[in-house]
């Protein structure tokens, strides 16, 4: 029986905006991928032109979106496990060992193995990086179309100092994480009450 390891990873713990997106991939070893690297690593055009060459060599992807609604509503890291859950169960062939970027376990319905800077060590988790980052970095420049105010075309949607600012000037949109500090704060101060 073969053994299908799947890499997984996540984009977008960190904002006060927008979704978290969580990529699992398991990589063909009969069609390699050149350049794979953490996604953070890697420039914008690196990172897009990988994209397409994951989804088509890859023996199997997936990208799962976890909402703003579920972030609030599960907390962040549940989010994240939640949405890696998803997105290696979701996968065809059913991975064998799925490899979580990071320290933090989901429960899947397949052994586990967490490797701290995994999306620097493990091709298959780098793709996943990838798959999920560039996914993310799309919805934000598409938020932005929507919400110019914020500038989330730049930040995409992190605190930044940009974003802080904004965000005191307009008070928080719809896609804004009303279970992180600064938002929840500028949401109980008197002014956007």
């Amino acid at each position: 029986m073969n053994e299908w390891v799947a890499g997984v990873d996540e984009a977008g713990r960190g904002p006060l905006a927008g979704p978290v997106l969580v990529a699992a991939v398991i990589l063909n070893p009969e069609r390699p991928i050149t350049g794979l690297d953490d996604s953070k690593k890697l420039n914008e055009a690196k990172r897009e032109a990988l994209f397409p060459q994951i989804q088509q060599r890859a023996l199997a992807w997936s990208i799962i979106e976890m909402s703003v609604a579920e972030i609030d509503q599960l907390n962040i890291l549940q989010a994240t496990l939640l949405g890696m859950k998803r997105a290696v169960e979701s996968l065809s062939p059913e991975p064998s060992l799925a490899l979580i970027d990071g320290n933090r376990a989901p429960e899947v319905n397949c052994r586990v193995r967490t490797i701290v800077k995994g999306d620097s060590l493990e091709p298959a988790i780098s793709a996943a990086s990838i798959l999920a980052k560039v996914t993310r970095d799309r919805l934000m420049k598409e938020l932005h179309v929507r919400y110019p105010a914020y500038g989330f075309d730049r930040h995409k949607g992190y605190p930044t100092a940009e974003h802080l600012r904004r965000l005191e000037e307009q008070g928080p949109c719809e896609v804004h994480r009303r279970s992180f500090a600064p938002v929840r704060n500028l949401l109980q101060s008197a002014l956007f009450v």
